[in-house]
Protein backbone atom coordinates (compact mmCIF):
# COMPACT_ATOMS: atom_id res chain seq x y z
CA UNK A 1 0.00 0.00 0.00
CA UNK A 2 1.09 3.57 -0.68
CA UNK A 3 1.34 6.28 1.90
CA UNK A 4 -1.27 8.99 1.51
CA UNK A 5 -2.42 12.11 3.33
CA UNK A 6 -5.47 12.10 5.60
CA UNK A 7 -7.24 14.86 7.52
CA UNK A 8 -7.72 14.16 11.22
CA UNK A 9 -10.19 16.09 13.37
CA UNK A 10 -8.91 17.20 16.80
CA UNK A 11 -10.18 19.31 19.64
CA UNK A 12 -9.79 22.93 18.51
CA UNK A 13 -6.73 24.53 20.10
CA UNK A 14 -5.15 21.14 20.81
CA UNK A 15 -3.63 20.54 17.35
CA UNK A 16 0.01 20.81 18.46
CA UNK A 17 -0.56 18.60 21.52
CA UNK A 18 -2.24 15.95 19.35
CA UNK A 19 0.65 16.17 16.86
CA UNK A 20 3.16 15.54 19.67
CA UNK A 21 1.12 12.68 21.15
CA UNK A 22 0.60 11.04 17.77
CA UNK A 23 4.32 11.24 16.93
CA UNK A 24 5.18 9.77 20.35
CA UNK A 25 2.63 6.95 19.92
CA UNK A 26 3.92 6.15 16.41
CA UNK A 27 7.42 5.84 17.89
CA UNK A 28 6.49 3.86 21.02
CA UNK A 29 4.09 1.51 19.20
CA UNK A 30 6.63 0.86 16.41
CA UNK A 31 4.42 2.41 13.71
CA UNK A 32 7.10 4.61 12.05
CA UNK A 33 6.76 2.45 8.91
CA UNK A 34 3.05 3.36 8.71
CA UNK A 35 2.77 6.87 10.18
CA UNK A 36 5.28 9.22 8.54
CA UNK A 37 4.53 12.93 8.98
CA UNK A 38 2.06 14.81 11.14
CA UNK A 39 1.51 18.45 10.18
CA UNK A 40 -0.50 21.28 11.71
CA UNK A 41 -1.35 23.52 8.72
CA UNK A 42 -0.22 27.04 9.67
CA UNK A 43 0.58 30.32 7.91
CA UNK A 44 2.65 33.29 8.99
CA UNK A 45 0.79 36.58 8.90
CA UNK A 46 2.07 40.09 9.45
CA UNK A 47 -0.23 42.07 11.70
CA UNK A 48 0.09 45.85 12.05
CA UNK A 49 -1.07 47.15 15.41
CA UNK A 50 -0.42 50.74 16.52
CA UNK A 51 2.05 51.15 13.65
CA UNK A 52 4.13 48.15 14.79
CA UNK A 53 4.43 45.06 12.60
CA UNK A 54 4.14 41.74 14.38
CA UNK A 55 4.51 38.32 12.82
CA UNK A 56 1.77 35.96 13.89
CA UNK A 57 1.27 32.27 13.12
CA UNK A 58 -2.34 31.45 12.25
CA UNK A 59 -3.79 27.98 11.91
CA UNK A 60 -5.19 27.43 8.40
CA UNK A 61 -7.73 24.85 9.59
CA UNK A 62 -8.38 25.11 13.34
CA UNK A 63 -9.25 21.70 14.75
CA UNK A 64 -7.55 19.70 11.98
CA UNK A 65 -4.15 18.13 11.34
CA UNK A 66 -2.73 16.31 8.32
CA UNK A 67 -1.25 12.84 8.68
CA UNK A 68 0.84 11.11 6.03
CA UNK A 69 0.35 7.40 6.57
CA UNK A 70 -0.21 3.96 5.10
CA UNK A 71 -3.81 3.07 5.96
CA UNK A 72 -3.61 -0.24 7.77
CA UNK A 73 -5.90 -1.47 10.54
CA UNK A 74 -3.12 -0.94 13.10
CA UNK A 75 -2.19 2.58 11.93
CA UNK A 76 -5.87 3.55 11.76
CA UNK A 77 -6.33 2.33 15.34
CA UNK A 78 -3.24 4.23 16.61
CA UNK A 79 -4.36 7.54 15.07
CA UNK A 80 -8.04 7.17 16.01
CA UNK A 81 -7.25 6.37 19.64
CA UNK A 82 -4.70 9.15 20.18
CA UNK A 83 -5.92 11.47 22.97
CA UNK A 84 -7.48 14.61 21.45
CA UNK A 85 -8.40 12.98 18.14
CA UNK A 86 -12.13 12.98 17.40
CA UNK A 87 -11.94 11.12 14.08
CA UNK A 88 -10.92 11.14 10.45
CA UNK A 89 -12.49 13.39 7.82
CA UNK A 90 -13.91 11.40 4.92
CA UNK A 91 -15.00 8.41 6.97
CA UNK A 92 -18.65 7.49 7.18
CA UNK A 93 -18.07 5.95 10.59
CA UNK A 94 -19.17 2.40 11.48
CA UNK A 95 -15.62 1.13 10.96
CA UNK A 96 -15.25 2.54 7.42
CA UNK A 97 -11.77 3.68 6.45
CA UNK A 98 -11.43 7.37 5.50
CA UNK A 99 -10.83 8.76 2.02
CA UNK A 100 -7.34 10.23 1.48
CA UNK A 101 -6.73 13.75 0.16
CA UNK A 102 -5.94 14.10 -3.53
CA UNK A 103 -2.31 15.05 -4.32
CA UNK A 104 -3.33 18.49 -5.68
CA UNK A 105 -5.18 19.23 -2.42
CA UNK A 106 -2.14 18.32 -0.33
CA UNK A 107 0.14 20.33 -2.64
CA UNK A 108 -2.02 23.44 -2.25
CA UNK A 109 -1.97 23.27 1.56
CA UNK A 110 1.72 22.42 1.87
CA UNK A 111 2.79 25.01 -0.73
CA UNK A 112 1.06 27.70 1.37
CA UNK A 113 3.29 26.55 4.24
CA UNK A 114 6.44 26.51 2.08
CA UNK A 115 6.59 22.71 2.18
CA UNK A 116 6.30 19.88 -0.32
CA UNK A 117 4.29 16.65 -0.32
CA UNK A 118 7.52 14.85 -1.15
CA UNK A 119 10.19 14.91 1.55
CA UNK A 120 13.20 15.98 -0.56
CA UNK A 121 15.80 14.77 1.94
CA UNK A 122 14.30 11.32 2.51
CA UNK A 123 12.48 10.34 -0.69
CA UNK A 124 14.44 11.89 -3.55
CA UNK A 125 17.96 11.27 -4.71
CA UNK A 126 19.81 11.16 -7.99
CA UNK A 127 18.64 8.11 -9.95
CA UNK A 128 15.16 7.89 -8.35
CA UNK A 129 12.45 7.00 -10.90
CA UNK A 130 9.48 9.38 -10.77
CA UNK A 131 6.22 9.95 -12.62
CA UNK A 132 5.24 13.44 -13.73
CA UNK A 133 1.65 14.06 -12.58
CA UNK A 134 0.98 17.57 -13.90
CA UNK A 135 2.27 20.11 -16.37
CA UNK A 136 3.21 19.66 -20.03
CA UNK A 137 4.97 16.32 -19.40
CA UNK A 138 2.15 14.76 -17.32
CA UNK A 139 2.00 10.98 -17.51
CA UNK A 140 5.68 10.58 -18.45
CA UNK A 141 8.30 8.84 -16.34
CA UNK A 142 11.77 10.14 -15.69
CA UNK A 143 14.89 9.62 -13.62
CA UNK A 144 16.16 12.36 -11.31
CA UNK A 145 19.42 13.85 -12.52
CA UNK A 146 19.64 16.86 -10.20
CA UNK A 147 17.74 18.21 -7.17
CA UNK A 148 17.56 21.90 -6.17
CA UNK A 149 16.00 22.13 -2.66
CA UNK A 150 16.18 25.95 -2.69
CA UNK A 151 13.89 26.32 -5.73
CA UNK A 152 11.94 23.08 -5.05
CA UNK A 153 12.73 21.87 -8.59
CA UNK A 154 14.30 18.75 -10.07
CA UNK A 155 15.98 18.03 -13.39
CA UNK A 156 14.74 14.78 -14.89
CA UNK A 157 15.97 12.70 -17.77
CA UNK A 158 12.89 11.70 -19.79
CA UNK A 159 12.51 9.80 -23.04
CA UNK A 160 11.20 12.26 -25.64
CA UNK A 161 10.78 10.72 -29.09
CA UNK A 162 13.39 8.06 -28.37
CA UNK A 163 15.97 10.51 -27.06
CA UNK A 164 17.06 11.18 -23.46
CA UNK A 165 16.15 14.80 -22.73
CA UNK A 166 16.63 16.87 -19.58
CA UNK A 167 13.52 18.68 -18.30
CA UNK A 168 13.07 20.82 -15.19
CA UNK A 169 9.89 20.35 -13.16
CA UNK A 170 8.67 21.47 -9.76
CA UNK A 171 8.58 18.92 -6.96
CA UNK A 172 4.80 19.35 -6.73
CA UNK A 173 4.53 18.01 -10.31
CA UNK A 174 6.06 14.60 -9.57
CA UNK A 175 5.52 11.51 -7.47
CA UNK A 176 7.91 8.67 -6.74
CA UNK A 177 7.18 5.79 -9.14
CA UNK A 178 6.70 2.29 -7.75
Amino acid sequence: MDKQWYVVNTYSGHENKVKEKLEMRAESMDMKDYIFRVIVPEQKEVEVKDGVEKEKIRKMFPGYILVEMVMSDEAWYVVRNTPGVTGFIGSSGKGAKPTPLQPFEVDKILNNMGMSRIDINKELEKGTRVRIISGPFAGMFGVIDEIDPATQKVNLMVDLFGQETSVEVEITEIEVAN
